[in-house]
């Protein structure tokens, strides 16, 4: 794929509304809409829209999609334009098994579910709602008996990577077919929560890549794009070929793009009310799809250029001769230095040009 044309995913945020209080949440969803939240006519147009960019994967995100009640009507209208669609429905009691043979019969591809602790207590605490946890496994085992494809998803931050051994084992009975580990970025509300030294993603990184070669599910990181540099050293060094991927994952799901995606760059994001964003976690409006079209945007928008230029980088980001594969998180380098093309403070890796020049001004 062309990424200055197209983008591998698209992520709307149907709607802010949400009766969780999730600890991290970037949107500080709260538990009715914001005023403006665009129409069902509006998001079918969205739709369109999403599907002329000519992108391969909508996932409709929230909030909680399902507090919008034309969820499955979008869904089957993403799939007549030729998306693979996706949603993450809040374990609420507005999720039930009927809600997911809806989400079955409307065509949607692949649903996630959110699961932070490996114990009940723990993960209600950080959704900040008794009785998540519960919600979460009884709707794994609903999305069997629909034979819906089933992914979790994961934040890692300093509040749960000692339990990381502990999801590892939950996530591998559960019968997924995807596992999306999120690294917190401190956005929203996940500003109160602590993040991870630099050193404790190699960690990670090196937990999820021995998983990877045995689980019958994708692993995908998202905001630790170093993990692309980690995979591809450690397969040089074990002398394996960088596997390819198709946008297509076990059992026919939703998989990982074979490129690089960040933040502009293959990703697109609309927010409840219309604005886009490089991500979610990036909150830098390029414009709203009332005024412009989500294809110029996308295309235009020289925010989106320059997150698309890996020689614009800086620091070591810039000179890393992985910049093009990795590029470091633009959503973390800004919530943290205010500069989207700084460099991304969570990796430790040290580029051979950078080496050279800080050995050279010593």
């Amino acid at each position: 794929m062309n990424f200055d044309g197209s983008p591998f995913i698209v992520i709307w945020e149907t709607t802010q509304a949400c009766d969780l209080a999730c600890a991290h949440c970037r949107a500080e969803a709260q538990p009715l809409p914001l005023p403006g939240e665009l129409t069902p006519h509006e998001g079918l147009n969205l739709i369109d829209q999403i599907a002329a960019l000519d992108a391969k994967i909508c996932v409709l995100s929230g909030g909680d999609p399902l507090k919008r009640s034309d969820l499955t009507a979008l869904i089957r209208h993403g799939k007549q334009r030729g998306l693979r669609m996706g949603t993450i429905p809040a374990a609420t009691p507005r999720l039930t098994e009927s809600v997911v043979r809806d989400l079955k019969a409307a065509g949607l591809d692949q649903m996630a579910l959110s699961l932070d602790f490996s114990a009940a207590e723990a993960h209600d605490r950080f959704r900040g709602v008794e009785g998540a946890f519960a919600k979460v496994i009884e709707a794994v085992d609903w999305a069997h008996r629909a034979s819906l494809p089933l992914q979790i998803n994961t934040v890692v931050s300093a509040l749960n990577v000692r339990d990381l051994d502990g999801l590892i084992a939950l996530v591998q009975r559960l019968g997924i077919v995807f596992w999306e580990v999120f690294f917190l970025v401190p956005v929203g509300r996940g500003n109160a929560v602590p993040g991870l030294a630099a050193s404790q993603y190699e960690e990670v990184f090196a937990r999820l890549y021995t998983l990877s070669r045995t689980v019958p599910f994708l692993i995908k990181v998202t905001e630790g794009m170093h993990y692309r540099r980690f995979c591809l050293q450690r397969q040089r060094a074990e002398g394996f070929a960088t596997p390819s991927r198709n946008g297509y994952g076990p059992h026919g799901s939703i998989g990982i793009s074979p490129q690089s995606v960040n933040a502009g760059k293959g990703h697109v994001f609309i927010s409840s009310v219309g604005d886009v964003y490089p991500s979610g976690f990036l909150p830098l409006s390029v414009g709203n799809i009332r005024q412009s079209s989500l294809a110029q945007l996308y295309r235009e928008a020289p925010v989106m250029h320059e997150l698309r230029q890996p020689n614009r980088l800086k620091g070591r980001c810039g000179v890393c001769e992985f910049r093009t594969i990795c590029g470091g998180s633009r959503a973390r380098a800004y919530a943290l230095t205010g500069d989207y093309l700084a460099e991304d403070p969570s990796c430790t890796y040290q580029s051979v040009l950078h080496r050279a020049v800080s050995s050279s001004t010593v």
